[in-house]
Order: structure tokens, then sequence, then C-alpha cells
């Protein structure tokens, strides 16, 4: 399906995910996922003219992938704002919460596809500060 995004659709995106997560067993990771959501689609209100994308949640073995793909063909670049900057810091921010995080260029059209993934931990595990990564760019076809 495909969504025209605006200012207050990150809030009803980010119930949505935080549903899926809930019944999939995965609740532990909504603040991180849902952060990482807000930030790609953000970025999809501010960069893309038309502010239309796709919108994609997959449930994984290991946790959850989102995908949000637009027909802008523009990549975007993580900024490099400053302390008191108000924006710009968008790809840092997923970089930050997500366990991997990418983009690609679409092939089927015009446009990109921005990915992150968060993984789930095991019961009992607790949360190991590691540096993450972009990761190898993949998709899947939406």
């Amino acid at each position: 399906m495909t969504l025209t995004v605006g200012a207050h659709s990150a809030r009803h995106l980010r119930f949505i995910l935080r549903t899926h997560l809930g019944s999939w067993g995965m609740a532990e990771l909504a603040d991180a996922a849902e952060t990482a959501l807000t930030e790609l689609v953000a970025n999809v209100v501010r960069h893309v003219p038309d502010r239309r994308c796709t919108v994609l949640l997959l449930r994984r073995p290991h946790g959850l992938r989102a995908e949000v793909s637009d027909g802008c063909p523009e990549l975007p670049a993580p900024g490099e704002a400053g302390e008191l900057a108000e924006s710009g810091r968008g790809l840092l921010i997923v970089a930050a919460v997500a366990d991997r995080w990418g983009f690609v260029p679409r092939r089927d059209r015009p446009g990109k596809t921005a990915w992150f993934e968060c993984d789930a931990k095991p019961p009992g595990a607790t949360h190991s500060a590691q540096p993450r990564s972009p990761g190898p760019p993949g998709r899947h076809t939406l």
C-alpha cells in the first residue's frame, strides 16, 4: 500500500508497528524500532516532493526488518549536523538504535528503499552496547 505521509503520519505508523511487535512477541524492540521508523518517515516528509512512500514491516526469525520506499532517486546522506542543529541527524539516530540499516536504489522503478533491522534478544540476555554499522545492503522485493 502506498501512503502519502505528513507531519502526523509517524504517530499512526508507530502505533501499527508497536501493535505488530506485541503480537509477534517482540515488544522489547518497540522503542528502538519506533524511533528508527519515525526518522525514515520524517525523511520522506522533508525530502520527497510528493511525500508518497510504501512502508513494509517484516517479521524475521531474529527480529524485525522495516523498509520505507519512495520514488525520489536521490540517495540519503548521513548529516554532519552540529550540536545545536534542528535537523540533519535522522540517519545518525537510525544507526544508533538499529542493529543494521542501509538504503538501496529500487530496481523496479525510480526511487530508493531505506531499511533497518532490530534483533530480538534471547530470553535472559542483556543488551550489549556494540557499535552499529549499516551492514551489507539488501532488500526484499516489494
